[in-house]
């Protein structure tokens, strides 16, 4: 029997992730990964090109924890993934009980690892004293999993790709503009996208890996037929980062400095991180703040969250506030003068985040052929080496029941309010 074609709209985590284990699972198939910008292009809209991104399994929601897991092992030792992934440890504080939530799964799941929780006292002397002055504020217990650590976000991300394509998936570059759909008894089916050349490029199934631009893609594609569009499903979201260059004096720090997180200062919104990134001799921040770029959509005249319309998401022009947000990083994690306080090379990072912070992999419900596989709601990057074959168990309708449920596209939606990444601000009034 032959094997149906594929198309993949984006080439981040999701898509890279899925092109490989599907070109795997079909050796003979026909497969095309479709993205705006080469895979090795220097720079990329995708969140999950970066300089880095954190690999950890530390989550309240067991769920997450098994799959990280899971991840984790192909990170150690899969030659894919295994020359970028760095096992520094991360350290998280925080004035809630996650470090006790943490070790509770672990210790249901029956995990030997290296994780335990300090008290403030004793995580001020770790690693040297590094985060003796960092914000401890409310703080009982600080959680540190010597078995968690990094990956070169974007060198993973390419030689996935790379791995991909050498097996046989096309990889082309091309913008998306449209979803192609025709009439079939009883319902309509996708049977291929349109690019910005006009160029029509059809299968047998197209995968949306497309991240932040996918609720706009949806009505792009067809701004009267509102079952197809995403509603409250999605919301394009960002945070900003930037890197923070070190002192001779200070990269020594780099050898055994492990990926910090803070909750700390709380009032400003989610936690603030830091990674080590020692080929430049630097620092990454994240900050605080997530927000949303709210737009009148061109057709509709409706209100849509989207990235900016330029080709890079304007992801390098950052405002002063958004800076000021990144800023906090270095005294919530260090106090003041411990390290370099000066950061450059600001950027925005766009993102698909759902009301649950559950990712989507499913069939759309509105139409045959076409799959959605997206949302790493800000914390997808670390199951790059295992996405793939949970996208592809969902095309061969064998997901197990309650991924099938938490994933699904047609899902019950909890408040919003109780996520607290969901975005409350709008890119505008910040850079006003």
């Amino acid at each position: 029997m032959t094997s149906p074609s594929y198309i993949i709209v984006g080439s981040g985590v999701f898509g890279a992730s899925t092109s490989l284990s599907l070109i795997r699972k079909y050796p003979t198939a026909s497969i095309t990964l479709i993205d705006r910008d080469p895979f090795y292009a220097p720079f990329r809209v995708a969140a999950s090109w970066d300089w880095n991104k954190v690999v950890r399994a530390d989550y309240r929601d067991i769920l997450y924890t098994k799959l990280g897991l899971e991840a984790q092992l192909l990170w150690r030792t899969d030659p894919v993934w295994q020359p970028f992934y760095h096992q520094s440890g991360v350290m998280w504080i925080s004035p809630t009980a996650f470090a006790e939530q943490v070790l509770k799964n672990f210790a249901e799941l029956g995990v030997e690892a290296d994780i335990r929780a300090y008290s403030v006292e004793e995580a001020r002397a770790l690693y040297g004293g590094l985060f003796e002055d960092a914000d401890y504020t409310g703080v009982k217990q600080v959680l540190v999993n010597r078995t968690s650590g990094w990956a070169e976000a974007k060198e993973a991300l390419q030689n996935t790709i790379k791995t991909a394509v050498g097996l046989g998936v096309k990889y082309v570059t091309a913008e998306v503009t449209a979803l192609e759909f025709e009439d079939s008894p009883g319902r309509k089916r996708c049977y291929g996208v349109k690019a910005a050349n006009g160029e029509s490029i059809g299968a047998d199934r197209v995968i949306l890996c497309t991240g932040a631009f996918t609720p706009k893609l949806l009505v792009d594609s067809a701004p009267e037929w509102t079952d197809l569009h995403a509603g409250d499903r999605i919301i394009a979201a960002a945070v900003t980062e930037a890197i923070a260059p070190l002192t001779a004096e200070q990269c020594h720090i780099l050898g055994t400095m492990p990926v910090a997180i803070n909750d700390n200062p709380t009032e400003y919104g989610e936690d603030l991180g830091c990674l080590p990134l020692p080929k430049i001799n630097a620092l990454k921040y994240w900050g605080q703040i997530i927000f949303r770029n709210t737009l009148e959509h061109q057709i509709t005249h409706k209100p849509l969250s989207m990235p900016p319309l330029k080709s890079d998401y304007a992801q390098w022009d950052v405002p002063l506030t958004l800076k000021d947000d990144v800023r906090r990083g270095p005294e919530s994690m260090f106090g003041r003068n411990k390290v370099n306080q000066e950061l450059e090379k600001f950027r925005i990072c766009w993102e698909a985040l759902t009301p649950s912070q559950d990712f989507i992999v499913s069939p759309h419900s509105a139409c045959d052929g076409l799959y959605v596989a997206t949302c790493g709601s800000f914390h997808g990057f670390k199951f790059l080496p295992v996405l793939g074959k949970y996208v592809v168990e969902m095309l061969c309708g064998e997901l197990e029941p309650e991924l099938r449920e938490r994933w699904a596209w047609d899902r019950e939606l909890p408040p919003t309010k109780v996520n607290s990444k969901w975005p409350k601000r709008d890119l505008r009034a910040l850079s006003e």
